[in-house]
């Protein structure tokens, strides 16, 4: 009976699960507010609490809630976003180097973005156009991986490697074939690009959304990372489970590819940073993914957007010139 409840995840004190949330919590709320503070021009403390109240210049008025707020916030959803895609598949496939740019669903997020964008489409239909190629990433991923058997963590991680090849492949077919006008933005969007991010409204709305879904979900989750046979020897549902967590993880990733093109290492080191300090508990991971992976991502636009003022770098630059030495530090650690 204490094996089943070890594996439920119902030991341990819920207060003790709020404790950590809440310092990522009062993280993001600092990044934000170092993010809308500092740039070319520079906003004083007490300007933005003067803003913050309704008051203010006219000036920092417009710097800070038509410009840098609505960026900041559409830069904490995407991470978040990413983070949280990277903790459910890291739970599905068993194996802390599972990423939805790994297993090719950013890749085919892309392409139907592009492929909506070359189509003069716009809006919802660009955000429809990446979940279709995402969802249709994933089937590919889990129907050439199953083959005639069952397929292994394994087995799958190689297929989706080859899948995102393939996809970066299609990628670099349209970019030859597309408009040379066109060209500068779509690579711009393709490093992961905050500069033209519309209203983080819907992003938000989607972090919300999966993150109440996920977190009710958290126990069976936890019995899931310890193999499907044993899920479903203490009565999970594990095939619902499992679409459950694909389809999760496809709509995450085509918003966060809509909403700034593809940025990479975000959803592999940051739940794999937050196991190694926090345990293996997806009541408390999983939240705490959608808090870190915001943060990071609103200081690396932040980093992006400041270091050579006036020019702004792709924040894909900034994530992967951070996540490649971290990711390396952390392997060595888990050694």
């Amino acid at each position: 009976m204490h094996i089943v409840r070890h594996a439920l995840g119902v030991t341990g004190s819920h207060r003790g699960l709020g404790r950590p949330i809440g310092v990522l919590a009062l993280a993001a709320l600092a990044a934000l507010t170092l993010a809308v503070g500092i740039g070319s021009v520079a906003v004083s403390p007490g300007e933005l609490w003067a803003v913050a109240t309704g008051q203010g210049e006219p000036l920092s008025r417009t710097l800070v809630l038509e410009l840098r707020l609505p960026r900041a916030l559409s830069a904490f959803a995407t991470g978040g976003l990413l983070a949280l895609a990277g903790a459910l598949m890291q739970v599905l496939l068993r194996n802390p180097l599972a990423d939805p740019y790994v297993l090719g669903l950013s890749g085919g997020a892309a392409v139907g973005a592009l492929a909506a964008m070359l189509a003069g489409l716009g809006g919802a239909l660009i955000t429809g156009s990446a979940f279709a190629g995402a969802l249709l990433s994933t089937l590919l991923v889990f129907g050439l991986a199953h083959g005639t058997g069952s397929w292994t963590p394994a087995r799958l991680l190689l297929t989706g490697v080859v899948v995102a090849a393939g996809w970066g492949a299609v990628v670099t077919l349209m970019l030859a074939v597309s408009p040379v006008e066109r060209l500068p933005g779509m690579l711009y969007w393709l490093m992961g690009d905050l500069a033209y991010a519309r209203s983080p409204l819907l992003p938000s709305m989607l972090l919300v959304g999966v993150c109440l879904l996920a977190i009710p979900l958290g126990r069976s989750l936890n019995v899931l990372a310890r193999g499907a046979l044993q899920a479903a020897a203490l009565g999970v549902a594990v095939r619902p489970l499992e679409w459950t967590i694909y389809l999760a993880a496809s709509a995450l990733t085509a918003m966060a590819v809509t909403t700034a093109g593809s940025i990479g290492f975000v959803g592999l080191v940051v739940p794999h940073m937050l196991r190694l300090v926090l345990g293996n508990d997806q009541r408390l991971i999983l939240p705490a993914c959608a808090l870190a992976g915001g943060t990071l991502l609103v200081l690396a636009d932040t980093l992006a957007r400041t270091i050579i003022a006036p020019e702004q770098l792709p924040v894909g630059v900034i994530t992967a010139l951070l996540g490649v030495p971290t990711f390396l530090y952390l392997l060595y650690r888990s050694r």
